[in-house]
């Protein structure tokens, strides 16, 4: 119990960080962009290197943090998987925790952000009908969590390569879903900034940003396990006995 507790309280911890963190992307693309005179597609270039930089450092962080995640659907995702020691207790401790760590990150970035660029805050937000929104994003879970469990697991290459991958694989579906729900592929970012606005507990919020993702995220786990079945332990054969 005491280190579901720790690990939880680390979990608040990184999210806080995250929330922050990845609140800025966007005024840093804009930033970077600006100054070297870059356009168009060309800032997606930009954007991706940035999300690539942080995965990398909240990765090191989340390790030396004891295994630390700032994503609900992530915990979930490898739970559902098989590849991890969680238990249903310590999710519905670490859960509450990241939740609540994404309320301090979104009211610590809107505490300092400069009062020019606080129109690129907010979070995610629905831009759909209500059912079309949920299922975008609990598509888009699907395919991020799967996109993470093959290019951790299954794909060839140093931590570079496989974080540059995550990064590309993010900041794609994102630009495919920015017209549906943000979108956020995170509950607890989607939450931190829900909460901002007193939105947190509606039916809109958890429908799109609690329920469908968990099931896209179960979904990608149990669509990974059959795509890469464990292998079969063979039995090994009887020793023949010597005779007296």
């Amino acid at each position: 119990m005491a280190a579901a507790i720790k690990l939880a309280i680390a979990d608040g911890i990184l999210t806080t960080m995250w929330v922050f963190s990845a609140s800025t992307i966007g005024l840093l693309t804009y930033l970077i962009s600006t100054t070297i005179g870059l356009e168009g597609s060309w800032t997606l270039v930009i954007t991706t290197a940035i999300v690539a930089t942080l995965v990398f450092v909240f990765t090191f962080v989340g390790q030396l943090l004891g295994g630390a995640s700032f994503n609900p659907t992530g915990t979930a995702t490898f739970y559902a998987a098989g590849l991890s020691h969680d238990s249903l207790f310590s999710m519905a401790l670490r859960f509450p925790a990241q939740a609540a760590g994404a309320v301090g990150g979104a009211w610590a970035i809107s505490e300092v952000m400069p009062s020019q660029y606080k129109h690129m805050l907010g979070g995610p937000s629905i831009k759909v009908d209500l059912h079309t929104a949920a299922a975008a994003e609990g598509v888009l879970t699907f395919l991020i969590s799967l996109n993470v469990l093959i290019i951790l697991l299954k794909v060839p290459g140093g931590t570079l390569v496989k974080t540059w991958l995550l990064a590309m694989a993010t900041v794609t579906l994102v630009v495919l879903g920015s017209g549906y729900t943000g979108p956020s592929m995170n509950p607890a970012n989607a939450f931190g900034w829900a909460y901002m606005k007193g939105m947190h507990n509606t039916w809109d919020q958890l429908y799109v940003y609690w329920i469908c993702p968990f099931i896209g995220a179960i979904l990608a786990a149990m669509v990974f396990r059959a795509l890469f079945p464990e292998p079969k332990k063979q039995k090994k054969a009887p020793k023949n006995r010597k005779a007296d």
